[in-house]
């Protein structure tokens, strides 16, 4: 079978290890992963954000089946490009993409199919509606709506203590996007559940807590993911009641997509928070999460191409995961996120990293 990746990160890279176990990998990236060619029985360089661009790279290869990875690769089309040229595809169209590419789609499709786990929100179109809202709802998440790399959001009490702090920030998201999405801040245990989905089903994957911010003590600015860990089914801060109300809320919104007319089909993954008041939902993306997919696939014991055949069928099978405990983490240019220096070499002993049983991803 001829399987198709988007996708040339460290979270795809692992996908391409899964799927050239049982199955001949075709990848198409944006830049040249080597760890992902050295997989591929073939792969193209191109812009993977141009959908009709990524379906000719494939058009004389026979492609069975396809996954595209990246939440901007999902919010440009290239799943609903793929589809349109007949190949069978296991991850979500634009539509159904858009719970992540749009936060203010995600928290009215939450109040108007009352998905559990919601929280207080305001829309701000304007810096006088801004103040307003931080001043009735408090301590706030201020969010851009639109995919920001996981660096977007700015918390009360983390990146600014007051209001006129915060209105800086609150001044350049308006500038940019016109709207700007003014959350509650919640108090607890942030952590990541991914499910798969066939568009009415689900099968959960562990439960896994990502570390955002850069330096130690987490005293950097927030980042696209330093590391992460998971123990298992469950991690140290939850009880099993805190994962089946995940699992509620993740089928609650799998079920409101159908209504809605946007089937979800592939990876949805939930980032929630464990507070005093039961689990809340952060937010939804809409693939894997990075860097929380290489914690969950390097346990995963169904063939990943097993999977997502039975996505494409809507008849999703149940994917087995080994109950251990993983660790990842993560190597960085100096100056990352917000300056990172170009063309550092890292020298790597692979064998070493062999011999310890544990795996090098490249991103």
């Amino acid at each position: 079978m001829k399987v198709l990746l988007i996708g040339n990160g460290a979270r795809e890279h692992i996908l391409s290890e899964k799927i050239a176990e049982d199955a001949e990998l075709y990848a198409v990236m944006s830049q040249n992963n080597p760890g992902i060619a050295k997989l591929a029985k073939k792969y193209w360089i191109c812009n993977t954000e141009n959908p009709p661009e990524v379906a000719k790279c494939v058009k004389n290869e026979s492609i069975d089946l396809a996954f595209a990875s990246p939440d901007a690769v999902l919010a440009a089309g290239v799943s609903d490009a793929l589809e349109n040229s007949g190949i069978l595809v296991a991850s979500p169209l634009k539509e159904a993409a858009r719970i992540e590419w749009d936060k203010q789609f995600m928290r009215n499709l939450m109040k108007n199919y009352k998905i559990s786990g919601s929280i207080n929100w305001e829309l701000a179109q304007n810096e006088l509606e801004a103040i307003k809202a931080v001043k009735e709802i408090g301590e706030v998440a201020l969010k851009p709506i639109g995919l920001t790399g996981g660096k977007g959001v700015k918390v009360s009490g983390d990146h600014f203590n007051t209001l006129e702090e915060g209105m800086i920030y609150v001044k350049e998201v308006l500038k940019k996007d016109g709207k700007i999405l003014i959350e509650e801040k919640l108090e607890g245990e942030e952590f990541s559940l991914q499910v798969f989905s066939d568009g009415t089903r689900i099968s959960p994957m562990p439960p896994v807590q990502d570390h955002k911010r850069a330096f130690e003590q987490d005293t950097g600015p927030n980042t696209g993911g330093m590391g992460s860990y998971s123990t298992g089914k469950l991690l140290p801060f939850l009880e099993q009641s805190d994962i089946y109300e995940a699992h509620k809320i993740l089928k609650e919104t799998i079920h409101s997509m159908k209504k809605d007319g946007r089937l979800f089909k592939g990876v949805l993954y939930g980032q929630f928070m464990a507070t005093k008041d039961g689990v809340k939902v952060v937010e939804f993306n809409s693939r894997f999460a990075d860097p929380e997919s290489m914690n969950v696939l390097s346990l995963l014991q169904t063939s990943i191409v097993d999977i997502f055949l039975s996505i494409t069928d809507a008849k999703l099978e149940n994917a087995v995961f080994r109950d251990q405990s993983t660790v990842v983490k993560y190597l960085v240019p100096n100056g990352y996120p917000d300056k990172p220096q170009p063309d550092q070499e890292l020298t790597i002993n692979e064998s070493e990293i062999k011999e310890l049983k544990a795996n090098l991803l490249l991103c």
